[in-house]
């Protein structure tokens, strides 16, 4: 990064931890349940927030969380949201922290993470949307596939699950490929996604 410009979407701007994130991880399809269970968790902590700042904290919470482990998460109850509320290494915020327990618990009736992993993928029909923006201007906060998940999810007992906060989940898990067609990553990572018909989510 020292010394050249980084090709990229833009949004990632400079900070060697956003462009790792941008160039390694975000718009890889994520098939694991508990991780997509745990990304969807830390979307929902952002709210309000910078990325960066759940980024920067994220070793963090997978250890306040005890690596978001659902099964575990489930089980919790007043003592751990005090302790969790008493932890500076993490955003302190009682409803995020509530919602987090009540999510575990949604997901464990869904069957557990590798059964909500096939649910949520099931939405794109298995397959990862490719998009084909051309500049930052042209992606949506929100789209109709993340409203009709958004909403199946509330339906299941999911909190800080709207729209905004799946979108931003489908892009980062890569169920949908955000990055920009003059980003090396869009053909990077299209390239696995046998199938995709760049149709818009």
């Amino acid at each position: 990064m020292t010394g050249k410009q980084h090709s990229g979407c833009g949004w990632e701007g400079v900070d060697p931890i956003y462009v790792r994130y941008h160039d390694s991880e975000w718009g890889v399809p994520e098939w694991d349940g508990r991780a997509l269970w745990e990304k969807l968790i830390l979307d929902g902590f952002q709210a309000g927030l910078s990325w960066i700042t759940i980024l920067k904290k994220r070793d963090n919470f997978r250890a306040a969380f005890q690596g978001f482990d659902p099964a575990v998460i489930a089980g919790w109850g007043d003592a751990e949201v005090t302790r969790l509320l008493g932890d500076t290494g993490i955003v302190r915020h009682r409803g995020k922290i509530e919602a987090t327990i009540t999510n575990a618990r949604a997901c464990m009736e869904m069957g557990g993470p590798e059964a909500f992993g096939r649910h949520v993928w099931t939405a794109v029909g298995g397959t990862p949307v490719v998009n084909r923006w051309t500049s930052l201007s042209e992606v949506p906060a929100e789209t109709e596939l993340s409203r009709k998940i958004s909403k199946d999810l509330k339906q299941r007992g999911f909190k800080f699950c709207g729209p905004t906060i799946v979108y931003a989940w489908l892009q980062a898990c890569g169920l949908v490929n955000d990055h920009l067609v003059s980003c090396p990553r869009h053909a990077d990572i299209s390239r696995r996604q046998v199938g995709s018909d760049g149709g818009q989510a």
